[in-house]
């Protein structure tokens, strides 16, 4: 119903758009007067942005020029006429019908059709009518408004240059997201070596010097059995790193069973829902699968979650995965891991969102495109 307001509204504007054009293109001759015809045109799309987004549900981007206005005051007029002239007609005939219904002395009319012959009342007739160009005026309204609507996009936007230079931009900026997110993950790679492999390295070296070194066959016995038992947790150690810098089922099996090993290796109940129809892009994939990785690390490790659920499904040309957990929330979407997500996802030209108000829930979702942009 809001298409009512904006299609009229649109008209009223366009007049005010049609009078301006025509005295801003003489003035723009003289070099003085352009820079205010300009920022009156401003001031045009700017009121023309706020009735878009108001009373017809559509925001659009910066930009647009006297080119828009142009064909807005055109269409705006031609598109507010029909309409309001269709609402005043139907409801003049609407209450015009229903009066003469009420208050009676409506005259009888004769129909007379090839082998039929109707006779009606010029009340009912003028409530029928006035009812059909009622809908059919709000019909219209909302044809209008979707017509504007498209408009807008192609032509209340950024021009070619403009998005060439913000395409420019991103790229630029997504290239530095992917070189901290390497230098990040190999950071954290280099503390896992360190803090875990490392020491059980030493530990087991120092296991076998002190069985080397032993004069007691029994005391010998005992220090090669606990480097075997080392040796064994070095070997965990290191398919546990491998696994987190990246899994091999991932490629060998695909998302949903890397998915299962994450679920299994999980300290609480994880439960997976694939709603994906055909194996997504590899760069795709292995988003997603550190998306759920990094989400439930987080449930786990820092949220005290009892239960994640996760979900991945197609949805037209993108795909979603949300990670939802009933922890303690409060993650901060600007931490280590999240941040380096939301750089991966940008690189993709998908989008990572973090709910996670104070007492929970926390919910991490991502879209992706299916295909890998190439820029």
């Amino acid at each position: 119903m809001r298409a009512l307001v904006g299609v009229p509204a649109g008209a009223i504007l366009g007049v005010v758009e049609l009078v301006f054009l025509c005295a801003a293109w003489p003035a723009r001759l003289v070099p003085a007067a352009r820079p205010a015809c300009d920022r009156a045109a401003e001031r045009l799309l700017a009121l023309e942005r706020a009735r878009l987004a108001t009373w017809l549900g559509h925001r659009t981007a910066e930009g647009g020029g006297y080119g828009f206005l142009a064909v807005r005051a055109i269409a705006g007029l031609a598109a507010g006429y029909v309409v309001l002239s269709g609402l005043l007609l139907g409801v003049l005939l609407l209450s015009g019908g229903l009066r003469d219904l009420f208050v009676g002395g409506s005259r009888s009319v004769p129909f007379d059709l090839p082998g039929v012959k109707v006779t009606s009342n010029i009340g009912v007739m003028a409530v029928l009518v006035g009812g059909f160009l009622l809908v059919l005026s709000l019909a219209g309204a909302l044809a209008i408004g979707a017509a504007e609507r498209r408009l807008a996009d192609r032509l209340l936007g950024p021009g070619s240059p403009e998005r060439m230079r913000r395409r420019i931009a991103e790229l630029t900026s997504t290239r530095s997201d992917i070189v901290r997110a390497v230098d990040d993950e190999r950071r954290r790679i280099e503390r896992d070596l360190h803090d875990g492999v490392q020491q059980r390295g030493v530990a087991l070296a120092m296991l076998l010097g002190r069985a080397e070194h032993s004069a007691d066959p029994a005391r010998t016995r005992e220090l090669v059995a606990q480097a075997c038992a080392e040796s064994r947790r070095l070997l965990d150690e290191l398919r546990s790193v491998a696994w987190r810098i990246y899994p091999t089922a991932l490629d060998e099996l695909g998302l949903p069973a890397a998915l299962a090993g994450i679920a299994e290796r999980s300290g609480v109940p994880v439960t997976v829902r694939y709603g994906l129809s055909g194996r997504p892009a590899s760069p795709i994939e292995t988003a997603l699968y550190f998306i759920v990785r990094e989400a439930i690390t987080n449930a786990v490790k820092h949220a005290g979650a009892s239960a994640v659920r996760v979900v991945v499904e197609e949805d037209g040309p993108t795909v979603r995965v949300a990670v939802t957990d009933d922890g303690t929330g409060g993650a901060d979407p600007g931490g280590g891991g999240l941040s380096g997500l939301a750089r991966r996802v940008r690189a993709l030209d998908g989008a990572l969102t973090v709910d996670s108000p104070p007492g929970g829930p926390t919910r991490i979702a991502a879209v992706l495109p299916k295909e890998v942009p190439c820029g």
